[in-house]
């Protein structure tokens, strides 16, 4: 099993990135101890994130324009597998809002049980508080991917995840916006691979209520559900 003390460099981090030059560094410093391949995607930040991430030791790749975090994630899935070495890619918000130690939880879990994708769910356990608004339109999001993919997911928008080489060689993501995490549940539902959730935490910090972040992405989690 894999722990936080063990440096995994079978496992790429995937961090989409987008004006988070204040936390980055510190997302980034916490991750590199347990998975030292780490790969930022700015995707196209005014702010200087990019730098940031680069002084802190991550990889780099840089969108010119901002073309929304579907499209970072798929930048950043296959700059992961352009090593032959990669076994897993974990996808991990750039905000401060995921835990390590969840991320290497998932990761030991898809080797112990032999799955392909490991979904992180703030909502197995009572440990994340969202807040109700957050958690009524999470909770329609959870009913509408439920209905529209094969996979049954209590948390369908956690962006935690841990996707296994042989699953990640599937995804294509189109999407752009919030709805590129429909996208991907679909396409991992369609690949037909063994999957699993896991209870995570998801830390809702100062400056994430600060930037507006958790209000924000449900109304546009529910603007995508609408118009998709």
């Amino acid at each position: 099993m894999i722990t936080p003390a063990t440096p995994d460099t079978r496992t790429w981090v995937v961090v989409p990135l987008y004006n988070e030059a204040s936390v980055i560094t510190d997302v980034i410093h916490g991750l590199l101890p347990s998975f030292p391949n780490v790969v930022c995607i700015d995707d196209g930040s005014t702010d200087g994130s990019a730098a940031a991430a680069r002084a802190a030791g991550a990889h780099l790749v840089e969108h010119p324009i901002n073309l929304g975090q579907g499209a970072a994630l798929q930048t950043g899935i296959e700059y992961a597998l352009s090593d032959p070495a990669c076994e897993f890619i974990v996808t991990f918000d750039a905000d401060g809002q995921h835990r390590v130690v969840d991320a290497t939880g998932m990761v030991a879990t898809a080797r112990d049980e032999d799955v392909a994708i490991v979904f992180g769910s703030r909502f197995l356990d009572d440990r994340t508080k969202p807040g109700w608004i957050k958690r009524v339109i999470l909770k329609t999001a959870v009913w509408v991917t439920n209905l529209t993919t094969s996979v049954k997911l209590t948390d369908a928008h956690n962006g935690l995840r841990v996707i296994r080489r042989d699953a990640a060689e599937r995804i294509h993501l189109k999407q752009d916006r919030m709805a590129h995490a429909t996208e991907i549940v679909l396409q991992l539902g369609d690949t037909g691979l063994p999957w699993t959730e896991y209870p995570v935490e998801l830390l809702y910090t100062d400056y994430s209520k600060a930037k507006g972040q958790s209000v924000l992405n449900s109304v546009n989690i529910l603007v995508d559900l609408i118009v998709r």
